[in-house]
């Protein structure tokens, strides 16, 4: 297994040198930086072209990439247009943990995105805990009772939900549970942000501003989920092993959960595997409408300002998640089935 692991990180680096190349070129098609730099009052030219040279965005795109990755020594730069070369800071590159600091806000990028990294691994962290107890008990529950009402209550409100855009679904239990449990004098749920300023980031607070959006991701993710759930317990329970555990007079509950549960989570495995790298990324919409400060909503933001370097610092950083949370899977694949074997 451990040299299954090496083989596969060293196969990550040529693979991310590639997505990093891929991300960078079309980063300089989403727009142009310097138009928001000024605020509301256009750019002058003379100062756009000052600004050009300052942040090597005058340079080919092969050379703003070795800067980006390498980075490059004290350079000098005419800053103020009256022909003399002023010294301009050095950029050390990723490759020695700089990924540049934001066209916009002036703060190096990776400060911006711890700021918000734990809002949003919390944000997903409780998304996830919901979404994988909620598909496990609903999927095996319909399985064990297959046909019967709650399995078609249940398959009819999956089927719903999950065409539903999560946009939508926001919107509408905000107007449930803000507007009109308001009107109807019943305690009411925040739609905004994570407290109340005026009580401040406390436990309590930023607990009951996370019910709304933690909600109305999971309803979309547990009507995918459960029926994965249930589809494979139910091909699992059909199987000869199972026939013969209940044959043998093992209890009920023991031979669900032990012999059939662990050969049908593999199915959820993957689909978590593939899901988990979001909580680095966030939930570019359900942040935005819910006014939540995490990493969706930088996102967002960036893109507007067409801020290269934050958007390649959270890109890369989904990337390096995505490489990392498959081989944990492939790891996990090991433990719930052991015929798999990485040798």
């Amino acid at each position: 297994m451990g040299r299954y692991v090496a083989r596969r990180l060293l196969q990550a680096i040529p693979l991310l040198l590639i997505i990093s190349i891929v991300l960078f070129v079309l980063m300089q098609n989403i727009g142009d930086p310097l138009a928001t730099m000024g605020g509301r009052r256009p750019t002058r030219a003379a100062d756009r072209e000052r600004l050009r040279r300052l942040l090597g965005l005058d340079k080919p795109v092969i050379v703003q990439y070795l800067y980006w990755l390498i980075g490059n020594d004290w350079t000098k730069v005419d800053l103020d247009g009256d022909g003399v070369a002023e010294t301009q800071g050095e950029r050390r590159g990723v490759l020695r943990g700089d990924f540049g600091s934001s066209l916009r806000k002036r703060q190096p990028a990776l400060d911006l995105i711890g700021d918000r990294l734990p809002n949003t691994l919390l944000l997903m962290g409780a998304y996830e805990i919901v979404v994988i107890l909620g598909a496990l008990g609903i999927g095996i529950y319909s399985a064990v009772r297959q046909y019967s009402l709650f399995d078609h209550v249940v398959t009819a409100a999956s089927f719903v939900l999950y065409s539903m855009p999560i946009f939508f679904i926001g919107l509408l239990s905000m107007y449930i549970f803000a507007v009109s449990f308001k009107k109807w004098g019943l305690p009411y749920l925040p739609t905004v942000g994570m407290f109340e300023p005026e009580v401040g980031k406390t436990v309590p607070q930023v607990l009951w501003h996370i019910i709304l959006p933690v909600m109305s991701l999971a309803l979309i993710s547990l009507a995918g989920y459960s029926r994965y759930m249930r589809s494979s317990m139910l091909e699992v329970l059909g199987q000869d092993y199972i026939r013969t555990a209940k044959s043998k007079g093992l209890e009920r509950r023991y031979v669900l959960f032990v012999h059939a549960l662990k050969n049908a989570a593999l199915p959820i495995v993957t689909i978590i595997g593939l899901d988990l790298p979001s909580l680095l990324g966030g939930a570019i919409v359900t942040e935005r409408i819910f006014g939540w400060p995490g990493m969706g909503r930088l996102f967002f933001d960036s893109v507007g300002d067409a801020d290269t370097p934050v958007l390649m610092a959270i890109l890369m950083m989904v990337s390096v998640a995505v490489i990392l949370f498959q081989i944990l899977t492939d790891i996990a694949y090991a433990w719930f089935d052991p015929r798999i074997r990485y040798d």
